[in-house]
């Protein structure tokens, strides 16, 4: 059946003006009125609908124009750039999918993994260029009431330093990590110009000090490359096969840090018993809405971030990109680790 150009176009201008009221405000302003331009310009609101349906959210094509050298001015100057490079950005942009590898979720990710016995076999779900891999290779501030908690790899201060507020009483330690994985469905290359321009191009304008923040995890990650499968983990046998790799003297630590929302239900639910049917440990970050398997139960309204999650209990309150954890488990993970 061929698509209705009239349709689609219509469907671009009710994401972009849904983007411009509820998205974009107070995160960037030239996103912002680059999407209210899009809305009022039936013309360049049609060239996006040439775009697939799935690979045409506003930060990606956004991205994609900015990695292709629009400039970072109005839109009429943005617009005048589209509309000369049409072809070519609905090419790029249907060839992409959004791949946030935000390297701050380790700071969420760690206390976590604090409470794994050691050494630590990881194997991310969603990958993208494995930055979430590298736990052991990024220097912490961690800030609460108390002062700064400060933790280092083993060879010293490294180039990115994630600072963290915390709460509560977390498990604070360098994980032991001596294999890393990843299944994606298009990985990244870390040492690949292409993709380290694209996965900096995704960093919203705007956003301070993450655009260096990823390109010196990605110089960590294309020193040290990890193991980077590519496929729809969804798939028991896909899932199964990247775990049978890891070394067995290593225990296995699964994570999903923000994945599971961006899989349809029936493939996440797929996923996690595939997950769960493995001799490993699951920690993931989620929405606390996503579903209702948490233990102790999450009231969804009153949970205050996403929800940093071990084996399905739910350990901490936590910013899905990395900025705050608000610990509320027992410390019982500790005496696991330890032991």
């Amino acid at each position: 059946m061929t698509e209705d150009p009239q349709a689609e176009t219509a469907a671009v201008v009710e994401r972009y003006g849904r983007f411009a009221r509820d998205e974009a405000p107070g995160r960037s302003d030239l996103y912002a009125g680059w999407a209210r331009g899009v809305v009022a310009d039936p013309a360049v609101a049609a060239i996006l609908a040439r775009i697939p349906a799935t690979r045409r959210q506003p930060p990606l094509v956004f991205a994609v124009t900015r990695m292709l050298g629009a400039p970072e001015e109005d839109f009429a100057a943005w617009a005048a750039w589209l509309r000369a490079h049409a072809d070519r950005t609905v090419a790029e942009a249907s060839a992409r999918r959004l791949q946030t590898n935000e390297p701050m979720r380790c700071a969420v990710l760690l206390p976590a993994l604090a409470t794994v016995p050691g050494p630590i076999a990881l194997l991310e779900v969603g990958a993208s260029a494995g930055l979430c891999l590298y736990p052991d290779r990024y220097s912490y501030r961690y800030h609460s009431g108390d002062g700064v908690v400060a933790l280092d790899p083993a060879d010293g201060n490294s180039t990115v330093v994630l600072e963290c507020e915390v709460t509560g009483d977390p498990p604070l330690r360098m994980p032991e990590v001596v294999w890393r994985a990843g299944i994606d469905l298009d990985p990244l290359d870390a040492a690949d110009a292409g993709d380290r321009r694209f996965l900096t191009s995704l960093v919203w304008p705007g956003e301070t000090g993450r655009t260096d923040r990823i390109a010196a995890a990605l110089d960590i990650a294309a020193a040290d490359p990890p193991l980077l499968r590519a496929g729809d983990a969804s798939d028991p046998d896909v899932l199964h096969a990247a775990a049978a790799l890891a070394p067995a003297d290593a225990t296995l630590v699964v994570t999903t840090p923000g994945v599971l929302p961006h899989i349809a239900r029936a493939g996440r639910e797929r996923l996690v018993e595939a997950v769960r049917r493995l001799d490993a440990v699951w920690i993931t970050i989620d929405p606390p809405g996503l579903h209702e398997g948490w233990r102790p139960p999450v009231d969804p309204d009153a949970w205050g971030g996403f929800v940093l999650g071990r084996d399905g209990e739910a350990l901490a309150a936590v910013d899905p990109l990395g900025s705050f954890v608000h610990w509320r488990a027992w410390r019982t993970g500790e005496t696991d680790a330890a032991g």
